[in-house]
């Protein structure tokens, strides 16, 4: 037989690609133990208390995890680079004091105070990304700095003024009250978002960049990838995003003040990590963070229907970011052991 119709031997596919990636699988195991850990919480709670699950508990639920969602949709941008953003509770809460003076003393038409809103939002993005991707500072250090900057700002511009729902037009505060079949409007929001988000990150180039510079941000520069550019685009997005949830947060409660949101970006970081978004970057979806919020706005309303001390809520938020972080540190180890490991076999 000649060499020529002889038949060539088969490649070995590369190990790489043999099976999917293990740290892919336990992403999605996480959010699935979620949904489980969720359901285990409403049924116990339900035999406890079967007032629990009558319509109007369930629509304070969706109400009550429609801002925290939408933070914890930005805070996943952001979180996945590697980064964090602790001001933005304070970009919400002056976005929404801005959004009481825009109604009460301009009189601007709805839909331009939700573009208005938004573009207040992305400018503080702009401030902190800028500081984050070219000055290089700590994100940590940069957003906690802003966190109160903005915050002092919001309580000099109000100067102990409140506006009222009486300020505001009827058509803005119905959003938080009316339903499109049976379901409350102003969740919508965070769905759309958190849809938009996710198609983002999930499959587009930007996603991938966003996911590669939080696996290893040397390796992403060498790879060609403007991280200057992403994460600065990171931080712009979430702070638009939370311009957002500060417009929203006025069609809610309707009461502003300069203490709006005062503390609710621990909430969002809390749903952030307990929704399986690794606080070193490079893993996490929106879907989970979101799971991560409404598991959180669940506890608190079991433990209130139930009468538990408030501060069991504080406890529990506490146990569950550890336990998140925890595992998140132990699923790092393992990717580097698994690496060094692949490393050795190839020499």
């Amino acid at each position: 037989m000649s060499a020529s119709t002889q038949a060539a031997p088969t490649p070995a596919a590369p190990r790489a690609e043999e099976k999917t990636s293990w740290i892919d699988t336990v992403v999605r195991a996480r959010e699935v133990s979620l949904i489980g850990v969720l359901a285990i919480l409403v049924i116990a709670v339900s035999l406890a208390e079967p007032r629990f699950l009558n319509a109007q508990n369930l629509r304070d639920i969706l109400l009550n995890v429609t801002i925290v969602a939408l933070l914890a949709v930005g805070q996943t941008i952001v979180v996945v680079t590697r980064n964090i953003d602790l001001s933005v509770g304070s970009i919400l809460g002056i976005t929404a004091f801005a959004t009481g003076v825009m109604f009460a003393d301009h009189n601007v038409p709805i839909p331009l105070v939700f573009i208005g809103g938004i573009l207040f939002g992305a400018c503080f993005g702009v401030v902190n990304g800028v500081m984050v991707a070219y000055a290089r500072v700590p994100s940590l250090v940069i957003t906690l700095g802003t966190l109160y900057v903005i915050r002092g700002i919001d309580y000099w511009w109000a100067s102990g003024r409140q506006i009222n729902a009486a300020d505001m037009p009827d058509g803005f505060l119905s959003l938080a009250t009316q339903n499109i079949l049976g379901f409350p409007v102003l969740p919508l929001f965070t769905i759309v978002a958190m849809v938009i988000v996710g198609v983002v990150l999930g499959r587009s180039r930007t996603g991938r960049e966003l996911y590669a510079i939080g696996s290893n941000p040397d390796a992403a520069v060498l790879a060609g990838i403007r991280v200057t550019r992403r994460v600065l685009g990171a931080f712009v997005a979430s702070g638009a995003i939370a311009g957002l949830a500060g417009v929203l947060y006025a069609s809610r409660y309707g009461t502003l003040d300069a203490v709006a949101g005062n503390g609710i970006e621990l909430f969002a970081v809390s749903a952030v990590v307990v929704g399986g978004v690794a606080i070193f970057g490079g893993s996490g979806t929106v879907w989970g963070a979101a799971l991560g919020a409404l598991l959180l706005a669940t506890i608190r309303s079991a433990l209130v229907i139930l009468q538990v001390n408030p501060f069991w809520e504080q406890a529990i938020n506490g146990a569950l970011l550890l336990l998140a972080i925890g595992l998140d540190a132990y699923l790092a180890m393992r990717l580097a052991r698994e690496l060094r490991k692949r490393s050795s076999h190839r020499v």
